[in-house]
């Protein structure tokens, strides 16, 4: 594309310059291209291209349409590369996956939970999020400390984004044992109750085993010898024996050979304990039970059962303050008390909370001021607090909501502190590279991949030879994932990366054995896309990135089509990728990183005619119909901009984000139709689903049960009947889901989710009589009389 001569004002030498005043008409150009006469792209043919607009006669307003539209101009394939994934990756995924299933087998208990991790490390590279969500719960099941529990179950908890959740809070208990708030406070494992109902009922004081008591109580009975102590002007009677018995340096003291055991007023004064703080003292050690007292008396209690070793009395206390915790105010406040004091039960509720409001609290200074620093991971252990699971947990998070890359490092710099196992340093020398690798730190990047490979991850190899090509070495990237193919089993990525270093007619080999081996990698397609614009074939680059988004729908390669329809001037269809491509990513922003899509959005709607609503629900309707997810996804994300609060329109959204296997995306819009629900029954039906696509079935038919008891609906019957299904499919279970389906279509709903009904009804048919021993052809027959 760079032969076209254009007008002196538009010649440039590189398509991505920094500076856009620069790039603006340059990079336009670079997009010129004319549609080929190969008969698969015949129907662009007659389509303007972009070389076209610029020898019209009208030169200067259609130039000023081509700035506006293409700003920065297409990708070229010099600039193409894909990215390094920050996971763990296997050679061969079957012997990983067997190698940690018999281990769980046969390691102890206590080990099991950090198996399952290490499991959820090497399936988050696949595409299904519902497996290593099935990690984690394993390994929340069979979690034993505190600190695993409460780090696991927050963990959970942001995998299903409850943060979303509009009035809930951090500690609201969903009513599962493993989830429970209360429950991960308590330490030990009893694999007979992880299955079961939360019981927990908290209230403002709940404390798991601290009476409250008045000082009347405890002064029924004197038969001890007595003892003053002193603290300014006041004094403060108390047993001797029952101080004596507090702690063994107390016992010393008032019955050893020091001054005090013959003393009968000792001096407290400098102790560092106030006047109600020593009558607490007093009150517990008559009754073994905190008085019904302050916070910063209990706080003076703790202070002085440290200093004094009063064992049973620090766990007291820990408990109690550990109760008051309530959101994230209290944990910065308490959380600092706790580790002075080495309160291990008040830092993990403060750890609890802080955890169970990510990601959102991250970007809060104070509170990254206690992860961050190589101090803050000391004061952690200190307590039994810093943990490699606690850190895979915030490095995860920090990655995915992108925040600043400094803090990102520093919380993988801990993670690698923590590592112990081989695993384990090589997922965090791994990630580490990678967000060096994004920073363009290409030296120490190759150093945390090379530390990578060298505790056993073989992937972190492609990441040694990407930061040797942006050296310039890029021979040496070339031999050394030549090497690996040699060497290893061939996968997909090595032919990937391979190509980057390769030319011509190799390049595109690699390319193509790459695709072959895994034909869900979308660079392979975005790469010849791209090859196919700059050879002026822009007809043909469409049809090679529609390839990929029938596999999988991902915002750059819409991006991608919406650019090539700029160029062929089709606004509508530019129009419709794009609003499906925000539906998928709200916050993505165009042409890397430098324009709002929101905003090109209003460019090209200027350039079209608008849709009335009444227009809207035809196009949806016919979308739908016509199985067109992606056009469906673009007129829902048009009815939703005037109508952001319309649960039916989410809700669909939600199904057809599913069906294009875009989940997170899925439940994002799940979330938001449970929140805008305008009824009960309504906001059971969503919460429902969001509990099916979450791994818990039982609790999802729960929902939809007490949903039909508030309001019978066709949405609340077919929840009820598809999750029954999925459960359990047999004669009985079939005739049940049959009778739920019936009653769904006598509910009022649309033809659209009626004719899903329909299709699911069929699909169960086909389902039963194959499980019951009937041959394929006849499950085709039995298809075919339920089509007609």
């Amino acid at each position: 594309m760079r032969r076209f001569k254009l007008k002196d004002r538009y010649k440039t030498t590189q398509v991505h310059a920094l500076n856009p005043a620069d790039t603006s008409t340059s990079t336009t150009a670079a997009a010129v291209s004319t549609t080929t006469s190969t008969k698969p792209n015949q129907h662009h043919q007659d389509l303007p291209t972009l070389n076209s607009i610029l020898s019209r006669s009208d030169d200067t307003n259609s130039m000023s349409t081509a700035e506006a539209l293409l700003p920065f101009g297409l990708p070229t394939t010099e600039f193409l590369e894909p990215p390094i994934d920050p996971y763990l990756k296997s050679i061969d995924l079957v012997e990983s996956l067997a190698d940690l299933y018999r281990r769980v087998k046969n390691c102890s208990e206590s080990d099991k939970s950090s198996v399952y991790l290490e499991q959820y490390s090497l399936l988050c590279s696949l595409s299904d999020p519902k497996l290593p969500r099935r990690c984690l719960q394993l390994a929340r099941q069979h979690a034993v400390d505190v600190h695993s529990k409460v780090v696991l179950s927050a963990w959970m908890r942001y995998e299903r984004r409850e943060d979303e959740f509009a009035g809930t809070s951090a500690l609201d208990c969903t009513g599962r044992f493993l989830e429970c708030p209360q429950a991960a406070l308590v330490s030990g494992y009893d694999p007979n109750s992880v299955f079961d109902p939360c019981q927990c009922i908290r209230t403002a004081n709940n404390t798991s085993s601290i009476d409250i008591s008045t000082e009347d109580d405890c002064l029924s009975s004197e038969d001890d010898e007595s003892v003053c102590f002193c603290i300014g002007n006041e004094d403060i009677n108390c047993v001797r024996g029952k101080i004596a018995a507090l702690s063994v340096p107390l016992k010393v003291m008032l019955y050893g050979n020091f001054i005090e055991s013959e003393s009968g007023r000792i001096d407290f004064s400098r102790i560092g304990i106030s006047v109600d703080g020593m009558r607490a003292v007093r009150v517990f050690s008559r009754s073994r039970r905190l008085e019904s007292c302050l916070p910063n008396v209990v706080l003076e209690l703790l202070s002085f059962a440290n200093r004094f070793c009063c064992e049973e009395m620090k766990s007291a206390c820990d408990s109690y303050l550990a109760s008051l915790v309530c959101d994230i105010e209290d944990s910065l406040i308490l959380i600092d008390y706790g580790l002075e004091e080495r309160a291990s039960l008040l830092v993990a509720s403060c750890l609890q909370v802080i955890l169970r409001e990510l990601p959102s609290c991250l970007y809060d200074s104070k509170i990254m001021s206690i992860f961050c620093s190589v101090e803050a991971r000391e004061r952690l252990a200190t307590v039994g607090h810093a943990s490699f699971l606690l850190y895979c947990f915030l490095s995860q998070v920090a990655m995915e909501a992108k925040i600043p890359a400094n803090v990102t490092i520093m919380l993988l710099e801990r993670l690698r502190e923590c590592a112990t196992e081989r695993w384990q340093k090589a997922l965090a020398f791994h990630q580490l590279g990678c967000v060096l690798l994004e920073r363009k730190e290409y030296k120490d990047a190759q150093c945390c991949f090379e530390a990578a490979v060298e505790a056993g991850h073989v992937y972190s190899m492609a990441g040694v030879a990407r930061t040797k090509y942006k050296q310039g070495q890029r021979f040496s990237s070339y031999e050394l994932i030549n090497s690996l193919i040699s060497e290893y089993k061939a996968m997909a990525w090595m032919f990937q990366e391979r190509s980057l270093y390769n030319l011509g007619k190799k390049k595109n080999l690699d390319l193509d054995d790459a695709t072959k081996l895994d034909p869900t990698l979308p660079f392979p397609y975005r790469y010849r896309a791209v090859a196919l614009v700059e050879d002026n074939q822009i007809g043909a680059a469409i049809s090679e990135i529609n390839r990929i988004i029938g596999f999988k729908a991902s915002p750059e390669c819409l991006e991608l089509r919406a650019w090539f329809f700029i160029v062929l001037e089709d606004y509508q269809a530019a129009l419709r990728d794009l609003r499906a491509l925000l539906t998928l990513d709200p916050t993505h922003m165009m042409f890397h990183g430098r324009l709002r899509g929101d905003h090109l959005i209003e460019l090209l709607g200027q350039r079209i005619q608008q849709w009335s609503p009444a227009d809207c629900w035809l196009q949806l309707y016919d979308r739908w119909s016509s199985v067109d997810d992606i056009g469906s996804l673009a007129v829902i994300h048009q009815m939703l901009t005037n109508d952001p609060g319309k649960s039916l329109l989410l809700f669909r959204q939600s199904l057809l984000l599913l069906r294009l296997n875009c989940q997170k995306a899925a439940m994002h819009s799940l979330r938001l139709a449970r929140n805008h629900s305008s009824s009960k029954s309504e906001k059971l039906v969503y919460e429902g689903w969001i509990l099916y696509d979450t791994g818990y079935r039982k609790e999802a038919l729960n929902k939809a049960e007490e949903s039909i008891s508030l309001q019978r609906s066709f949405e609340a019957f077919f929840l009820e009947a598809y999750v029954l299904a999925d459960t359990t499919l047999n004669p009985e279970s079939a005739s049940h889901v049959i009778q739920l389906l019936e009653e769904a279509l006598r509910c009022p709903s649309d033809g659209l989710r009626k004719g899903q009904v329909s299709i699911f009804w069929r699909q169960l048919l086909i389902s039963w009589l194959y499980e019951t021993g009937f041959d394929s052809s006849f499950c085709i027959l039995a298809f075919s009389a339920g089509t007609k």
